[in-house]
């Protein structure tokens, strides 16, 4: 097993992502997402879309950039992840959270923490991106891929993040206790190496359908009395 994956994937790891919802509050403010089974369909569209459709492909092959060197791949993928989103909210947040990881991972363990590791994390991908920023996927893939950690487990690493955080925002927008959120984050744990094995099996490049998720995102600013940025 490798911890540096544990570590990245702790809730307390300061990504910033206890700031946004990806449009669940926006959501439960209207009525669209109101009970456990809404809940549970929201849950299975970011599953099967946002993460199976663009997010995971997004780090399944900007894992394979990195561990290639090819850089010029990377930056069309991180640019291609932006223009895909229609909600400067969410380009914002990813942005934001995507450079939150690198900097964080940098500094606990860059070459400069770790004076003989056998695989040094700078590179010039973290050097290149902690100047440019990287999409939120992007960095994920960028951090994993220098830490050795293995392609699949990067990507099924980053839905149960992406998961988590949705249930913990759940937890704070709607009545929802913990056994509840818990059991549906349990049940879509179970549908990720499904979910991972299409990605791998495809290796497409990344795609976007969400409407409804989407028009979330762009609402939120409308809220009256806002928990979250997104």
């Amino acid at each position: 097993m490798n911890v540096a994956l544990l570590h990245l994937c702790d809730s307390s790891f300061p990504l910033g992502s206890f700031a946004y919802s990806d449009g669940l509050e926006s959501a439960t403010s209207d009525g669209g997402v109101a009970t456990v089974d809404d809940l549970r369909a929201w849950m299975d569209v970011c599953l099967d879309e946002t993460i199976g459709r663009m997010d995971g492909p997004a780090v399944w092959r900007a894992w394979h950039a990195v561990a290639i060197e090819d850089w010029s791949a990377l930056d069309s993928l991180d640019e291609e992840l932006i223009a895909l989103r229609p909600s400067s909210a969410a380009r914002k947040s990813s942005r934001a959270m995507g450079q939150r990881l690198l900097t964080t991972w940098s500094a606990l363990y860059g070459a400069h923490r770790r004076p003989c590791p056998e695989r040094p994390f700078d590179s010039p991908a973290l050097e290149s991106s902690l100047r440019a920023g990287r999409t939120l996927p992007v960095a994920f893939a960028i951090v994993c891929a220098g830490r050795d950690i293995e392609r699949r487990d990067a990507v099924e690493a980053y839905a149960y993040t992406r998961l988590a955080a949705t249930v913990s925002a759940a937890m704070r927008l709607m009545a929802l206790g913990q056994t509840s959120a818990h059991a549906l984050l349990a049940r879509a744990l179970d549908r990720i190496p499904a979910v991972v094995d299409d990605i791998a099996r495809r290796d497409a490049r990344i795609e976007s359908f969400t409407p409804a998720l989407d028009i979330a995102a762009m609402t939120q600013q409308y809220v009256h009395s806002r928990l979250f940025r997104t």
